[in-house]
């Protein structure tokens, strides 16, 4: 959310940009940070971009149509994605929809750029030079890939959006543990996928108190990340997808009453609020 209260941490919505050791470009996601990112690209030697995409809801793809590079004959841009297995869409059919002529002036077919789509499986690895890039299904109303970006060396986790599963059923329902069993055996993977990370930036919208009347929102919240954080032995930890309706200040008393709440301390993970524009150096 921009404005005067949110300079801190607030801003544009979900764009990532990872540069591997060979100067190799991975972006994850395309809110409207990509708009920003595209035109430091453009003054940049540059020629072939990678965007993984975690989901299309818009506040993860609503800067692509204006991602300057894509007007450019200079570049070559790979985009990845999930296949939607309910409408049976792929990356590029959804992603033309938003261009389409009622919503977009320009369409997808009129970029000068040259545009490939790529629809990936979960557990599939994308090598893009010296890094290795794998998709992870995490939870949400929509198929959701998380990602993680590797090395041989180092690696970052990014889950998108992302709510931790839970048993909805009546205790005494016949299905109750096989559910639970189901739900226990998700929970794990997903550690494991997040397991010994250099970086985990998760999805941390809500506070426990918030979260009660937005459960099935598919986002995750403060109590959840820091446990995870934990449980998954990350070395850096980054909350993200703030809450808009959260000013600088408000979102600070949240994180630092979650950290009290949780007493973290010197051996877990090094927590983090997410910043608009921040670096981080992985050696």
């Amino acid at each position: 959310m921009p404005g005067a209260d949110t300079l801190m941490y607030g801003g544009n919505t979900t764009c990532i940009e990872i540069r591997g050791k060979q100067n190799e470009l991975v972006i994850l996601d395309a809110g409207t940070g990509i708009y920003p990112l595209g035109l430091d690209l453009l003054s940049s030697d540059l020629s072939v971009i990678n965007i993984f995409i975690s989901h299309t809801h818009w506040d993860h793809i609503q800067g692509l149509p204006m991602f300057q590079p894509s007007f450019s004959h200079k570049y070559k841009i790979n985009i990845y994605g999930p296949r939607d297995l309910e409408s049976g869409l792929g990356i590029k059919e959804r992603l033309a929809k938003q261009m389409d002529r009622h919503f977009f002036p320009i369409q997808l077919d009129d970029l000068s750029s040259r545009i490939n789509f790529f629809d990936i499986e979960e557990g599939e690895k994308i090598r893009i030079g010296s890094l290795k890039v794998s998709g992870f299904k995490f939870h949400h109303p929509v198929v959701n890939f998380g990602y993680r970006v590797e090395d041989d060396f180092n690696s970052i986790v990014f889950t998108g959006d992302h709510e931790w599963l839970s048993n909805d059923l009546e205790l005494n329902d016949p299905e109750w543990e096989t559910q639970q069993k189901k739900i226990e055996l998700r929970t794990q993977k997903t550690i494991e996928f997040m397991r010994d990370t250099d970086v985990l930036i998760i999805d941390t919208a809500y506070t426990v108190e918030e979260y009660k009347t937005k459960k099935g929102w598919g986002h995750g919240n403060f109590d959840s990340s820091i446990l995870a954080g934990r449980e998954a032995n990350a070395k850096q930890v980054y909350l993200t997808h703030h809450e808009p309706s959260r000013t600088d200040t408000a979102l600070e008393i949240c994180f630092q009453d979650a950290l009290q709440k949780n007493r973290t301390t010197k051996k877990h993970p090094v927590f983090f609020l997410a910043k608009e524009r921040e670096k981080i150096k992985i050696e």
